[in-house]
């Protein structure tokens, strides 16, 4: 039993922002096009790789309690924590309650994701443990760019937007470093806990991501790169698959 396969994925959060440093200017059209596609390959992240091994390992009513409890904790959050609607203005202002909210929302995300994937590597199926550490480390990447391209939309210094993008994989990789030293015991949570990050994630997509990237009248421009990202990362699933 090794932390080698969690390291790996919560690193791939961290790789996933590198690209972030050489985007040079971000305009209006160019930060919805590249919002909706990391929004369309986290969708399909979670309607091809983390529901269908939440399925995998149990059923469909634990599925919908997951992505419900998920929604749930989300929409909590949002109500508790000072927030305002993102504006479309032509300015680059920094809405601190925004980026909090959106890295609270994903470090929270992560926390079922790290603890499924350490959970799953001391499972009785054996098979089980690779399939869900790539399914989420291959999630990761697009999700680190998405976590940094927002904040750099937002203001945020390039480099403080990486190291921010890196703290949520830092989350992920202590909850799966939990899920395997006490994997025995909360082995039966593993479908909860995909369930659970799909539903947070399909959360951020559809409440912050979409309606951001339809904001300036790119709606079309950001529909088909919504499409484009969402095939992308279900081609890329069924090659690593």
């Amino acid at each position: 039993m090794t932390i080698l396969p969690i390291l790996i994925s919560s690193f791939c959060t961290s790789l996933g922002a590198l690209p972030i440093l050489f985007i040079k200017k971000v305009t209006h059209k160019g930060k919805d096009v590249m919002l909706a596609y990391t929004a369309g390959i986290m969708v399909a992240a979670s309607a091809y790789g983390l529901i269908p091994s939440a399925l995998k390992l149990s059923n469909i009513t634990s599925l919908i309690i997951g992505i419900l409890i998920g929604t749930f904790v989300l929409t909590i959050l949002e109500s508790i924590i000072p927030h305002h609607d993102l504006d479309h203005s032509s300015g680059h202002s920094t809405n601190r309650s925004n980026v909090f909210l959106f890295l609270i929302a994903m470090s929270i995300h992560n926390l079922p994701e790290g603890l499924s994937v350490g959970i799953s590597h001391v499972s009785s199926e054996n098979e089980v443990g690779p399939l869900v550490a790539f399914a989420i480390g291959l999630q990761n990447i697009p999700e680190g760019f998405l976590v940094g391209l927002f904040l750099i939309t937002q203001g945020i210094n390039r480099f403080k937007a990486i190291l921010f993008s890196s703290i949520t994989g830092l989350f992920e990789f202590f909850a799966g470093v939990f899920g395997m030293l006490f994997g025995d015991v909360f082995e039966q949570i593993v479908p909860y806990g995909l369930a659970f990050a799909a539903g947070s994630m399909l959360f951020v997509v559809y409440k912050e991501l979409i309606p951001e990237s339809h904001g300036d009248g790119n709606e079309r421009a950001a529909t088909i790169t919504f499409i484009l990202g969402f095939i992308t990362m279900i081609w890329l699933t069924d090659i690593f698959r």
